[in-house]
């Protein structure tokens, strides 16, 4: 077992019986690793940990924790092609966006590094003569953060940093199926000085790890970002037991395309939505809402575009689309393109398995014509490249199609007009608002919170994460 990466807790790399088996989806025969899988007892032992470490954490000077996130980005940066290469091995996004998310994840350190610095308080007058009153922030706690597949660098990243900016110490449980990425920034965080005991590494499966961190009295607030249904029962067991608990879940994310659009930006801006990243993000474009007078011609640009699109292998750099993260995945991909066929949709291109030369997970992203707004192809979060295309009359009938959904995450409209855009980024019911630009893609120092279905609790990213990861004060004083 000398080949299996430990998890880490209290500041030490443990071994576990069991261990997982991280195979590349690029190609199924390469095992990319082997990573120990916690149990109950093993989150016990981190919280204990993360409880004796954290308030020693608190009590230290704001200069300690700029200066190791600092330290941690700095040499996530530097190591960005290697992590990225690691990135596209386990998880099947191309090296390019692998390399991308390593750089963000450090830039996202060092953003938090100075955050660290900058936390605020008021200092107000009371309704009373000679009382002052001081409202400050302090810590929450200890913060267990759970995590998906499909972002393992950006993801754990922007929870990790600010938890330990403000003040917290962290219990981290990445999703089982990329224990690869989040080993490697557990290594870096883990030889950057950090307190031992102050962050936790307990990687296995949620139905073991996850449970265990939900229902830990010792966890004082839990920071998930998944699905729905999964985010349900995570707000669930935290209002049980009074823990403050963040969502971040999924989307059914609209682009409104509208007659006086520049086609050539609209396309890019739907290719790249729904397309990259092999479709798998939470904020990935879905429904593709056309008004008549552009239709015809945005479908063939469309078309033309998304079969020119190479999918293949992610190290390839010739490759566009990377593989499906794995089986279960791609079965749920080809499950969809069955119903959207039954349903009456009209398929046009693509959605279905593709062969390449080393055996992996390969889709051929998937355009539908001819749908419904009721169609579960347009409503129900697939998860994978497949865009799903409704054609309208004009913007106000396209905007009411848009805002009928459950979800509230991403929604995004492409026109030359003034009005339109102002008249959409007020009236859309989303919590991110893109105009002529994808709707998956962030910037880190803004807020990230979704409306309806699609978040729970306080923002993530920038300076509002604070809300989350803090607590208010406030202390009255009379002068004696």
């Amino acid at each position: 077992m000398s080949d299996v990466h430990g998890l880490y807790i209290g500041g030490d790399w443990r071994l576990t019986a069991a261990a997982n088996r991280n195979l590349n989806p690029s190609d199924v025969s390469e095992v990319v690793g082997l990573y120990a899988c916690g149990e109950a007892a093993d989150v016990a032992a981190a919280v204990e940990a993360a409880r004796s470490a954290q308030p020693l954490w608190m009590a230290g000077g704001l200069e300690a924790r700029f200066a190791m996130l600092d330290a941690i980005g700095q040499e996530i940066i530097a190591r960005k092609e290697d992590l990225g290469r690691l990135l596209a091995r386990e998880e099947g996004k191309t090296l390019a966006e692998g390399v991308g998310e390593a750089q963000r994840a450090g830039s996202i350190f060092r953003y938090f590094a100075g955050e660290a610095l900058r936390v605020r308080g008021d200092c107000i007058p009371s309704i009373r003569s000679g009382v002052d009153i001081e409202v400050t922030r302090e810590p929450v706690g200890v913060v267990g953060l759970i995590t998906p597949w499909n972002f393992p660098l950006a993801i754990p990243a922007w929870k990790i940093a600010p938890a330990l900016a403000f003040g917290n110490a962290v219990v981290f449980k990445p999703a089982e199926l990329v224990p690869a990425a989040a080993w490697a920034l557990t290594d870096i965080i883990a030889r950057s000085g950090i307190p031992k005991g102050l962050f936790n590494l307990v990687m296995g499966s949620g139905s073991r790890v996850g449970a265990a961190i939900l229902d830990h009295p010792g966890i004082d607030a839990i920071s998930f970002t998944g699905s729905v249904e999964v985010g349900r029962t995570v707000a669930v067991h935290g209002a049980q037991r009074f823990a403050k608990v963040q969502c971040e879940l999924g989307g059914k994310n609209p682009l409104i395309v509208l007659d006086d659009a520049d086609i050539e930006i609209a396309v890019e801006v739907a290719v790249n939505g729904a397309f990259f990243s092999t479709g798998q993000r939470c904020t990935a474009t879905s429904r593709i809402i056309v008004t008549d007078g552009i239709y015809a011609r945005f479908m063939d640009a469309l078309l033309a575009r998304t079969q020119a699109l190479k999918v293949g292998h992610a190290l390839d750099a010739t490759t566009h689309i990377g593989p499906v993260v794995d089986e279960r995945q791609l079965a749920q991909d080809l499950e969809y393109i069955d119903i959207g066929r039954r349903e009456g949709a009209r398929l046009l291109c693509g959605g279905i398995r593709v062969q390449r030369e080393h055996r992996g997970h390969y889709f051929a992203p998937a355009i539908f014509a001819d749908v419904e707004p009721q169609m579960r192809i347009a409503r129900e979060e697939i998860f994978g490249p497949v865009a799903a295309v409704i054609r309208v009359k004009g913007y106000e009938e396209a905007l009411e199609i848009a805002n009928a959904t459950d979800f509230g995450l991403s929604s995004g409209i492409c026109t030359t007009s003034l009005k339109w855009a102002a008249d959409f980024k007020r009236r859309s019911q989303a919590g991110l608002t893109m105009v002529n630009l994808p709707t998956a893609g962030v910037d880190y120092h803004a807020a990230l919170s979704g409306k309806k279905r699609s978040g729970y609790g306080a923002p993530e990213q920038g300076r509002y994460a604070a809300e989350f990861y803090m607590n208010w004060k406030s202390a009255y004083t009379r002068a004696s």
